[in-house]
């Protein structure tokens, strides 16, 4: 992945891109990979920082 792009994923209510800004297909695949491995950590994260 590279410092020159940008991407939203919405996490719920099921894992979907937002928003792409100068991602390759392949670059967010990647992306979409690491956020399946990661999914139930960033839930939980955002859930202490927002609340539930």
């Amino acid at each position: 992945m590279s410092g020159d792009g940008e991407a939203k994923f919405w996490l719920e209510p099921e894992l979907q891109l937002a928003r792409n800004y100068r991602y390759s297909r392949q670059q967010l695949k990647e992306i979409e990979s690491l956020i399946e491995d990661h999914y139930n950590e960033l839930v939980r994260a955002w859930q202490r920082h927002f609340g539930s």
